[in-house]
């Protein structure tokens, strides 16, 4: 959906500024939304780590400034090293570094664990800290490569999440998968994005080709 230019510029009289303001508009939260909370990882929450293959990373820098970054590996790969505390493994990426930076000045980080197939999700809240410690870091090997950093992840908050996104968006639903085609490749994108697209179809193929070639090379 894409909003028209004319919404896009919001009436000052319809925006939110306080959190009573905001609640009026919604029913009490229940008492189990608030008691589902916890402050560890219990068996369940452990479980659920335990196969997932995805989890997104959610930072901020020192200003504020708000990041979400993917991680995937096969599931299991986000260590739970005890009830309080995980250890996620960083594989080699494009070299930003923005979830890192983010967490050398602000280490509260936000997570979100997905498993393919199930609508439900586990969110798990707490503080990050960044390690090169060979003990954690040898026993996270693909291939014989171990990562050059863990995230370990000091837990506050636990809680699963209910399934109505996951349903309202039919996520799993093979019907709802786009066909490939349907959006450029990525290398097209970014090069449109950057000024610095090929002039040929052949030109670009071969881009999209020795990038997943890439991917191969330098996945772990």
């Amino acid at each position: 959906m894409t909003t028209s230019g004319s919404l896009s510029r919001l009436d000052d009289d319809y925006v939110i500024r306080d959190e009573p303001q905001l609640r009026r508009l919604f029913h009490d939260v229940t008492s189990l939304a608030e008691e589902k909370v916890l402050g560890e990882l219990d068996v369940h929450a452990r479980a659920f780590i335990e196969r997932s293959p995805f989890v997104c990373i959610g930072t901020q820098d020192a200003a504020g400034n708000a990041d979400v970054s993917p991680r995937g590996d096969p599931p299991g790969f986000v260590c739970v090293l005890d009830a309080h505390t995980l250890a996620i493994p960083d594989r080699p990426g494009n070299n930003r570094l923005d979830s890192l930076t983010n967490i050398l000045s602000n280490p509260a980080v936000g997570l979100l664990f997905i498993i393919p197939g199930s609508d439900d999700t586990l969110r798990v809240n707490g503080h990050a800290r960044i390690t090169t410690a060979p003990d954690l870091l040898e026993p996270m090997a693909i291939k014989g490569r171990s990562p050059k950093l863990a995230l370990v992840v000091d837990v506050t908050e636990v809680f699963l999440h209910c399934a109505k996104a996951f349903k309202r968006s039919r996520l799993w639903d093979p019907a709802e998968q786009i066909h490939k085609g349907e959006l450029p490749s990525l290398s097209k994108m970014i090069r449109d994005q950057t000024g610095a697209a090929p002039t040929s179809e052949a030109e670009m193929q071969r881009i999209d080709e020795d990038l997943e070639r890439e991917y191969d090379r330098t996945m772990y």
